[in-house]
């Protein structure tokens, strides 16, 4: 009874059938127009006006993919024309002084799928930058070193919140880590999966972990 039962799961698993193209092309067509007009209205009802309507100020033109971004905390985000938000982002605001978190992006800027911002004082991005995906920037470690006050759940240290500037013309790599403090230079490149732990000169390029300077990028 097993052998048989493994063999019927093994027949069910590996059945398919023929698919002629004159038969299955014009599914495919229907299927493409179908996603494109639900992607549409899912964009433009539902995903773009959410995330404007927790933004203090957005410029024209700002793009979003299919999904809502995860936006949490109490904080200010600012947007420049022609911004695009894509996929699915985490914008998380934390605790670091007085002053309202604040997540800035500069006009014609693009910030790829899963990628996370997140601010406890301020995240100030320049225009014409590229984050790909599953960029991590933090002005703040999230929690004090303390083992004690971690216990406790309190803040981190003030000292340890440091404003992030990422200026014009920056690119993130996939999977860069962007921490506390830093500045990247405009024109500048920062290689897949590097972890910057210190600012950055204007046109260079940086890689490694810790990052460091590697090259530099070539005027025009």
């Amino acid at each position: 009874m097993a052998k048989g039962a493994r063999a019927t799961y093994q027949a069910f698993a590996n059945f398919s059938i023929p698919a002629p193209r004159v038969a299955t092309l014009p599914l495919l067509w229907i299927f493409v127009a179908v996603r494109a007009v639900y992607y549409f209205v899912a964009r433009v009802f539902v995903c773009e006006p959410l995330l404007k309507a927790r933004c203090r100020k957005y410029g024209k033109g700002l793009r979003t993919g299919v999904y809502i971004h995860w936006i949490d905390g109490p904080g200010e985000i600012v947007l420049g024309d022609h911004v695009t938000l894509d996929g699915k982002c985490d914008i998380l605001f934390g605790r670091g002084g007085e002053d309202t978190p604040t997540l800035t992006i500069g006009d014609h800027s693009f910030v790829g799928h899963h990628s996370t911002l997140a601010a406890a004082k301020s995240i100030t991005i320049g225009k014409h930058c590229l984050i790909a995906n599953n960029v991590w920037i933090t002005d703040s470690p999230g929690h004090p070193v303390a083992a004690r006050k971690r216990r406790e759940g309190l803040p981190p240290e003030p000292g340890q919140v440091r404003p992030v500037t990422i200026g014009d013309n920056v690119w993130i790599g996939r999977g860069a880590v962007i921490l506390p403090g830093v500045t990247i230079g405009d024109n500048s490149i920062v290689a897949t999966h590097a972890i910057v732990m210190k600012s950055v000169p204007p046109n260079k390029v940086v890689m490694g972990n810790p990052a460091r300077v590697v090259s530099f990028v070539p005027s025009g």
